[in-house]
């Protein structure tokens, strides 16, 4: 079938120019042209051949011009199709080098595609985390101060990249100068927060971290668990540092503690893990009356293992009043090993030693601890009870070299 079809076809062009023929042949037409001292004629046909002939030589200028300038292209080395090509290799091959750990390399073909390519911000910041990786911290920053030339627009990445570097470099103070600068500068965005935030967590600044809090409440740059997670954080190292700012002046110290405390929401000063730390840094500072009275009316209030242990460690005005508080605790927690442990101490402060003893031996009993080992191994050693009192002091060292995780230790010494 398809044979009999191009036969037909073949047979109807063959008749088609021999009708054109017959056509040329019987009126062959005239052309004239004649402009001044120019005179052009000819027949129709060969006028309308002539066109064919110029376009059909038209099209093949042009289309061995445009051979001619694609060839150029793939033959100039410095072609803008070659450039391109040149870009796109080193940019895949810096990435994976650096991806690799590869600096070096990752380095110099990043740095050789910043230079070629139009928008040259991600290939920058590559090349100066790989300077910085090779310690070549003045490079790192020049490839940052170019980046920040080429695009003058990108000035908030730029910076919380050289934060980022500087931070690694344990250069904080620099770090947290170039965060704060870009906090005046975009006072809302969140990635500038997060790291102010995580430079200030880190470097210990408590009161910064509490003054840039309702900035990230209100930005929500934490979820509300992390943000009182690290609220609660900043307020344990405010208070537990408060205590160190008077310079030697422990009248200082406890005043700058108890402006700390106050600062807090009533809520706050419940929690019993800022009770605990406020306690403890009253405690250091001698004023152990007040801790005491604090943690009683705490503990009166909602009873904590926590705060129980450290109630035992404070000497109030009225040892007597604290003994029989604590005894009425164990009424309802009698097999709290820590409450029993705070109320032998308690006796030991009314000395009481009979019962200091029965209270550390139960308080065994429930729980092995080396505390409790060593309190009552240094009120057996007093009672005359030596030999119970060193193998009590030898029960609580070994339960602390459990506490230090096993760690390798020399052979033996061996002597002669």
């Amino acid at each position: 079938m398809k044979r009999v079809l191009l036969l037909l076809a073949v047979l109807l062009v063959v008749a088609g120019l021999a009708l054109l023929g017959m056509a040329i042949a019987e009126h062959k037409g005239y052309v004239l042209f004649a402009y001044q001292g120019f005179r052009y004629e000819s027949s129709l046909w060969a006028f309308l051949g002539l066109l064919l002939a110029v376009w059909l030589l038209w099209r093949l200028l042009r289309l061995a011009l445009r051979l001619l300038l694609t060839s150029g292209r793939l033959i100039n080395p410095w072609s803008r199709l070659h450039r391109s090509r040149r870009v796109r290799l080193a940019s895949e091959q810096g990435f994976v080098d650096l991806a690799e750990g590869r600096w070096v390399p990752a380095l110099r073909y990043l740095r050789r595609a910043a230079e070629s390519d139009p928008q040259p911000l991600m290939y920058y910041l590559s090349a100066a985390r790989a300077a910085h990786k090779l310690g070549q911290h003045e490079d790192s920053d020049a490839l940052l101060e170019r980046a920040l030339k080429r695009q003058p627009d990108a000035e908030l990445a730029i910076a919380l990249t050289h934060a980022k570097l500087q931070q690694a470099r344990g250069q904080s103070d620099s770090a947290r100068e170039t965060l704060e600068i870009m906090r005046e500068r975009y006072p809302q965005h969140r990635q500038v927060l997060r790291q102010l935030q995580r430079l200030y967590q880190q470097a210990g600044d408590w009161s910064a971290l509490l003054g840039l809090l309702p900035e990230l409440r209100k930005h929500k740059v934490l979820g509300g668990a992390e943000l009182a997670e690290l609220e609660r954080q900043a307020w344990h190292g405010r208070l537990a540092a408060a205590g160190q700012n008077g310079e030697g002046d422990a009248s200082a110290a406890l005043a700058a503690l108890t402006q700390a405390w106050e600062q807090l929401s009533s809520a706050q000063r419940q929690e019993p893990e800022l009770l605990a730390v406020y306690a403890e840094q009253l405690r250091v500072l001698g004023a152990e009356s007040e801790a005491e009275e604090l943690l009683h009316q705490a503990l009166k209030r909602n009873y904590d293992s926590r705060l129980v242990r450290l109630y035992g460690l404070l000497r109030g005005r009225n040892p007597g009043r604290q003994l029989q508080a604590a005894e009425g605790w164990l009424k309802q927690h009698p097999q709290d090993a820590g409450l029993l442990l705070t109320v032998g101490r308690l006796c030991l402060l009314n000395q009481l030693w009979g019962k200091a003893k029965e209270y550390f031996e139960s308080s065994l009993v429930f729980q092995r601890d080396p505390e409790t080992c060593a309190e009552l191994a240094r009120l057996l050693a007093r009672l005359g009870e030596v030999e119970r009192s060193n193998q009590l002091f030898q029960e609580g060292l070994g339960l602390l070299d459990r506490r230090l995780g096993g760690l390798p230790l020399p052979q033996p010494a061996v002597h002669d």
